[in-house]
């Protein structure tokens, strides 16, 4: 498997241009992109600034010797290197599992393009996994009524190495929802984004005309848009 994601994160450190703003995103088959951006600047002299999605990505990216700025500093980014935890044939996305969706999407609304990197076990026919949903600790019980009335199953997401829930870079909690199948994953995002105490959601729906999904596999990848 570390084979597939090094090939598309790789693969996907080509697309960033001398002078970009690059929004990093959080997990395992980015920081593959970041090593290469890393090496890109060290050998080719490559310059560019990184808009970290979250603490972990940050510390990777200082590790790869990546200059890092701030989407206060360039509010709008030339492109988004991220992952996903499912990819529908529409390129709508399930993410999250690394509970740092709020600054993922806020990177991805802010970036002309995103390109998205993943093994093929993340491409499905249908969206079928949990949704991750970040909540304001003040309101996780009054989410979590609202998000089961929409037929979700919400669980909180539970820390490994503390007691507790899980808490976010920005404070927040997260609630795992399990939906089962999921239709109309636009309908559903509008949905949750409703509730009050709700920050944001791990379905990415409006952003499938600017996303390419590079699809790691044993020696190469595969590119998949809509374009």
């Amino acid at each position: 498997m570390s084979a597939e994601k090094r090939n598309a994160g790789y693969r996907a450190a080509e697309e960033v241009e001398d002078g970009m703003v690059v929004g990093l995103g959080t997990g395992s088959t980015v920081f593959f992109a970041m090593e290469r951006l890393g090496k890109r600047i060290a050998e080719d002299r490559l310059s560019i600034a990184g808009v970290p999605t979250s603490y972990q990505a940050a510390i990777r990216a200082r590790r790869y010797g990546i200059p890092l700025t701030s989407l206060d500093e360039y509010p709008e980014l030339d492109i988004a290197i991220d992952g996903a935890d499912q990819v529908d044939p529409a390129l709508c996305l399930i993410k999250g599992r690394g509970a740092a969706l709020l600054r993922e999407k806020c990177v991805c609304d802010a970036a002309q393009r995103a390109v998205i990197v993943v093994d093929g076990t993340k491409m499905v026919e249908a969206l079928n996994a949990p949704v991750p949903v970040e909540v304001l600790p003040f309101a996780v019980e009054a989410v979590s009524r609202r998000l089961a009335a929409l037929g979700a199953d919400p669980v909180l997401r539970e820390a490994v190495k503390k007691d507790g829930p899980v808490v976010t870079d920005n404070g927040n909690f997260i609630l795992d929802c399990s939906f089962g199948t999921i239709a109309d994953p636009g309908r559903l995002e509008t949905a949750i984004a409703s509730i009050p105490g709700t920050l944001e959601c791990g379905l990415f729906s409006a952003y499938t005309e600017k996303i390419t999904v590079i699809v790691g596999e044993e020696k190469g990848c595969s590119v998949v848009s809509l374009h």
